[in-house]
C-alpha cells in the first residue's frame, strides 16, 4: 500500500534550522522513498512499510540529538499521484 506522509519537525532551541535539515538530508538517503520539501513541512511517498521503519529510523535518531523536539506527523494511505 502507498502512502504520503506530510512530517515537520519543531525542535525546541533557538538554533532549529540544523536538526530540520539534518532529518530531511537522512530522509533524502533513501532510494526508495520520494521527499519534497517546503517552507512548512516535507513531504514523504513511498510503501508504507518502507516510509514507516525509514521514519522510525530518523525520528528516533533526531530524538538522541536533539533534546527537545516535536514531530508534527499525518499519514495518507492512497495519495493520488502527483
Amino acid at each position: 500500500m502507498k502512502v504520503a506522509v506530510d512530517i515537520s519537525l519543531y525542535p525546541l532551541d533557538a538554533d532549529f534550522i540544523p536538526p530540520i535539515k539534518d532529518v530531511i538530508e537522512r530522509l533524502n538517503g533513501y532510494p526508495d522513498l520520494e521527499v519534497a520539501t517546503n517552507p512548512m513541512s516535507t513531504q514523504v511517498r513511498g510503501d508504507f512499510a518502507d516510509v514507516m521503519a525509514a521514519l522510525t529510523t530518523e525520528i528516533g535518531t533526531t530524538f538522541e540529538r536533539v533534546p527537545k523536539a516535536v514531530f508534527a506527523i499525518r499519514i495518507l494511505n492512497n495519495p493520488v499521484a502527483g
